[in-house]
Order: C-alpha cells, then structure tokens, then sequence
C-alpha cells in the first residue's frame, strides 16, 4: 500500500506541472497573437519613417508677486513641411508671395540680391554665404548667380518679379536646411484675415500649414525694457554654437537682457511628429511621439508697480524742470531690498517702447538724449555728496575723527598752494551731523585730507562702487581712481566730494543699502526663482550672496545714519521728505559736469530705525539734489502706500515747485 499511496503523489505532481505548463505556453501564444496584431497595425505598407520638430513654448517672465512681464500668445506662421510637398514647390511658394504681398505681410527672404532688375549684390546681404552656398567663385556677379539657381531650383520658366519671388524663398529654405525634420517657416505671426485666406486656398498650397504657434508678447512694452530685453533670430555668426545645442535655423533665442541670460532656462524642450509614408512617398499616418515641455518660468525680483511709478515719476519730474527752463534731460532710479541685494526697481528716462524698436531702431541710436542706453545699470555719473558717508566712516574708524570733534569751515579751503577749492556755504564751527545735513565741502576736504586717497579708494571698494555688482544683465564697473599711495592733494579732496570717480546708480542704491544694514555687501541680482511653465514646482531659487563685509564700528554707523536723517528733517533734503510720515535716511548731492548744469543724485534708505529698502536717483543736469527728491518720494509712496496688486498708472505724482 506504502508504494500505491507513493505513485498516486507522484501522478499528482506531473499533473499540476503539465497545467503549468500549458497555461505557460498558452500565454506565450496569446502574447505573440496581440503583438503579431499591433504590429500589422503598424505594418501598413510603410515604406520610410520621418521625424519632423514641434516647437515648445518658451517659458515666461513674471515679476516678484507673479505678475506677466514677457508672456506667449498663440500666434500664426505659415509652414512649409517637406513631408507634404508635391511637385509644384516653386507655384506655391509663388502663390503665397503673391498673397503675402496683397496684404502687406513680410516674408522670409534672405536672398543678398536686389528685388527688381538690375540685379546688384545688398550692401547689408550676405554674399560670401551666397557664393560659398551655390560653389561660385568669389567674382561671380549677381546674374551669374541668378542663372546658377534658376538651373539648380528649376526657375526656367518664371521671369521677371515673379522668378525673383520665387528665387528668394526657395535660397531661404537652402540654407535654413528644408527637410522633413527641419520645417521651413515662411512667415511668422500673420493676421487673422490672411490666416482665412490661405486656409481657403488650402487645396492650391500642398505642402503648406498655417500653424498655431507661441508669439513671445510682452505685457507693456516700455515697462524695464533694457533689463527683460528681446529675443530675435540666430545669426550667421551664432548659427554654430546654436546648431550643437539642438536649435532649429528658425528658432528664436534670447538676444539681450534677462530674455538671453535665461536663454536656458527659457527654452522648452522640442517635441517630435512622426510620419508613415509609403514607397510613393505619399504620408499613411502621422503621430505625436514626443509631446513638446515649455521652458521654465522666470520670476524676477523687480515689483511691476514701483517700476511703473519710477518711470513715470522721472519722466513727470524731467519734463517739468524742462517747463521751467531747466536743462534736464534724462534720469535713472533704481531700488534695492536692503537685507538681499535684490533689485525691486531700475528705472530709465528717456526709454523706448520695444513693440515699434525695430522699426524706430535708427531714430533712436540718433537721439542725443540715448533713449536706449541703461542709464541705471550702464550710465556712470560722478555721485557728488552722497559719497560723504563713507568719508565719515572712514575717518571714524581709523581713529583720525571723533564725533564730538568740530571743525570749522572757513569757505575756502587753503591748506594747499596748488588747489584751494571752496565750499557751497560758510558753515562756521560744525560737527559731523550738521556737516551731513547741509553738505559741507569744507567740513569733507578735511576728512579727506586725514584718511587719504588710497585709504578712502578702500573703503569706496568695499561699499561696491567702481566695482561689477554681480547683476545678471551686463552693468558697467565705474571709474575708479586707483592711487598709487595714501598721498593727499588736490586729488584726495575732490575724490572726498564725489567728483573724479563715476559710479552707476545701481552701485549707488548697493552702497546705501550696505551702509543702512550695517556693512553687508550683497550681491545685487534681478531673479527671485525659477519655476515650472504653470508655477506648479519650484527648480530653483535665487537666494542672497554676500560679497563682502565692511567693518563698521557701532559708534560710526549711529553717527552717520543719525546725520543721514537730519538731512531728511532739517538739512538738503528736506524740502522733499522733511513732511513725510515715515522717517528717512538720505543724503543729497550734486556733481559738476563741465560746461553744463550739474547732475542731481538723491540716496535714502527707509524705514530709518529698521531700514528694508535703499533708493539711489540720479537726474542728469537737474542743478540740486533736491530735484532727484521728488523721484525719490514717489518711489516711497508707491512701496509703503500702494497696494502691490496695483500698476500705478493712474497714481497722481508728487512734483515739487
């Protein structure tokens, strides 16, 4: 019995194991009957497969609460792709100049020769790609290389305006690489009216599409646009280094501002078209196999509302000391957070509006008042008596002033026979706070004197001045006198009033916030984070950078801020602030300037017991620091009375008489 119960198991055994087995091998079969089944989908006479790009949006520039700066619109190009082209290229590239034309809409033509006859070479053209392109020599003529496309593009039977229609698109997709993968854009952004032209002529124009698109917009076009700057197409020079990036010969990049320093951070991640044809090349089926990723959003720390009402507050101030006889021409405002270095504000007047740049690009760069200069970033300008401070720091901290010193102005300084400059007043017996809030040149020709040129040039370092800020947009580094040893002279005096030196006001808005925090030296930057296109994740975020830090002993940097507010309260600056609610540290100044009125700079930080932001004004040929204060109250108002949601277009400003 022992031996029959043993078999019984073993049959047990061979029986489940041959189950498994045939289950095992009837899904194996299942298996290769679906895949067998997807693959005849598949299989459906395709001779070729061919990848084509779809474009992804780029990413967007939003202020410091969100707010759009430079955005996308759906917009509309006309699109040759090859996969669709038949044998009538040249008539349908014909038909769409022809159209294009009708209704005054510019098309790509790169083509380096004149439209009408005779046929000249352009000036702005590039010929060597022409020649280089269609293997002609270098003394090849105009019609030489006329005759050298009708051949290579079949041209025979076109004449006249029409051949060179024809002719200038057909040289354009050469050389942008007209394939399948690559697209050709034959115009970008149309109007809606030609949009429903073309598409109603649909059936004349194979190979054609009029494609939704993103269209780079920016909310207001006169709003901090030297710093958002502008994307454009790639030139010939660029194309290269474009090329290995796996940029496209119509994309569009980043040509200036923060639009290029994000050029990597902006741009999207392509997407692919997949196409079926058969052996007659005829497309079977097409397929998104990739879907497009737009490129990241970029959140900046400028404030859109301080922004808006900085502008209009220099342009309201600069036109209404012209309507008084002033010579005023241009200004700069430009506000940082103080415990950061983040820029809230850089704002520019005369400025341009980057919608008509192109086609006022000439008129512009000719304008004396430099409408396209970055005057806040880039304009230099001696900064007068807001350097005052740092002499008084400088003088208190190496021991050769003391706050309870006075000294007294005698007008004329005449401690050297070579140089005997004067001061604005006679101030008599003063110490340091009355020297800060009526601006004595007296009382600072002495300071100077005492701590010397190399010793003050030090100091002037630290606080950033005559040195980059670390910005992401291309800013100037000053004009820094570098003595040679701690010597005085005429000089050391003048570089103690701020005169010889030029500075940026974007160094001079560092510097006040350095001195208000106490010494820290930031980094000054325009990015706040990095987000996601919808803001849905954070990739990265810009935090402070400390540069250095100036060491500046309690004692002085209390006797100076306490100077910087009777400035504000009894002192240069008071007609300005002296009502205002809130109390303000500041310092007046004005720079001479050769043959004309002087330069007006206004510095003050604020709150004055527990400072966040510092503002730095400068108003070309305003005549006083007094004319900058204005700015500068604006600026006061719009960060701690207006509500940030709030553009301030419709903010009645502050001009004072």
């Amino acid at each position: 019995m022992p031996f029959k119960k043993k078999n019984q198991t073993a049959i047990t055994v061979l029986s489940v194991l041959l189950v498994a087995v045939l289950l095992f091998y009837s899904f194996r079969l299942y298996h290769l009957q679906m895949n067998s089944t997807e693959f005849a989908k598949k299989d459906d006479g395709a001779a070729s497969v061919l990848v084509s790009t779809l474009k992804a949006p780029r990413g967007e520039i939003l202020d410091c609460y969100g707010r759009q700066i430079a955005i996308n619109r759906d917009g509309y190009n006309i699109v040759f792709n090859k996969a669709y082209v038949k044998d009538n290229l040249n008539d349908v590239i014909l038909k769409l100049c022809q159209l294009l034309d009708e209704n005054g809409t510019e098309r790509v033509d790169e083509l380096p020769i004149s439209k009408t006859e005779p046929y000249v070479f352009l000036e702005d053209g590039d010929k060597e790609r022409l020649l280089k392109k269609l293997e002609l020599a270098h003394y090849a003529t105009p019609q030489n290389c006329i005759d050298e496309m009708i051949e290579r593009y079949d041209l025979e039977k076109y004449k006249g305006e029409d051949l060179r229609r024809v002719m200038g698109v057909r040289y354009s997709m050469d050389i942008a690489d007209f394939s399948v993968s690559y697209p050709f854009t034959f115009a970008e952004d149309i109007p809606t009216e030609l949009m429903l032209k073309i598409s109603e002529s649909a059936f004349l124009l194979s190979g054609v599409t009029v494609d939704v698109v993103p269209v780079r917009e920016y909310v207001d076009t006169s709003l901090a646009v030297n710093l958002i700057g502008s994307v454009g197409p790639i030139f010939k020079e660029e194309w290269e280094d474009y090329q290995e990036k796996g940029y496209s010969y119509n994309d569009k990049v980043g040509k200036s501002g923060i639009e290029a320093w994000g050029e990597d951070y902006l741009r999207g991640t392509d997407g692919q078209m997949t196409y079926r044809l058969d052996a007659a090349g005829n497309i079977i089926s097409k397929e998104i196999t990739k879907e497009p990723i737009a490129g990241k959003t970029i959140m900046l720390t400028l404030d859109k509302n301080m922004q808006r009402i900085a502008q209009n507050s220099l342009e309201a101030t600069v036109r209404d000391l012209q309507s008084k006889g002033g010579s005023a021409k241009a200004g700069s405002a430009v506000v940082v957070d103080i415990k950061s270095g983040n820029v809230l504000t850089a704002a520019n007047y005369p400025t341009y509006d980057s919608a008509t740049l192109g086609e006022m690009y000439n008129s512009l760069a000719a304008d004396p008042a430099k409408p396209l200069t970055d005057r806040a970033f880039q304009g230099v300008y001696p900064i007068g008596s807001t350097i005052k401070p740092i002499v008084a720091i400088a003088a208190m901290d190496n021991s050769l002033y003391t706050e309870d010193e006075h000294i007294y102005c005698r007008q004329k300084y005449t401690l050297f026979n070579d140089y005997q400059p004067s001061c604005m007043g006679f101030h008599r017996s003063i110490g340091l706070t009355t020297a800060l809030s009526k601006s004595c040149n007296y009382f600072f020709f002495e300071l100077g004197r005492r701590v010397g040129a190399l010793t003050l040039t030090s100091y002037y370092k630290q606080f950033g001045l005559g040195v980059k800020t670390g910005v992401e947009v291309n800013d100037a580094a000053g004009i820094l006198l570098e003595p040679k040893s701690n010597g005085t002279g005429g000089d050391t005096l003048q570089i103690s009033i701020g005169q010889l030196n030029a500075f940026t006001p974007l160094q001079v808005a560092n510097y006040t916030a350095t001195l208000a925090n106490g010494g820290t030296h930031y980094k000054a930057s325009l990015i706040n984070k990095v987000v996601s296109y919808d803001m849905s994740e954070t990739y990265e975020e810009f935090g402070s950078q400390v540069k250095n830090t100036v060491k500046i002993s309690d004692q002085s940097l209390a006797a100076v801020k306490k100077g910087m507010l009777s400035v504000t309260e009894d002192g240069t600056g008071r007609a300005a602030l002296g009502d205002y609610p809130i109390k303000i540290g500041g310092k007046t100044g004005t720079s001479q300037v050769t043959g004309k009125a002087d330069h007006s700079i206004f510095v003050a930080f604020a709150p004055f017991d527990n400072p966040e932001i510092a503002i730095a004004v400068v108003l070309e040929h305003g005549a006083s620091g007094f004319s900058a204060g204005t700015v500068v109250r604006n600026i006061l108002d719009a960060y701690f009375f207006t509500d940030s949601g709030s553009l301030g277009e419709d903010k009645p400003f502050v001009v004072l008489d």
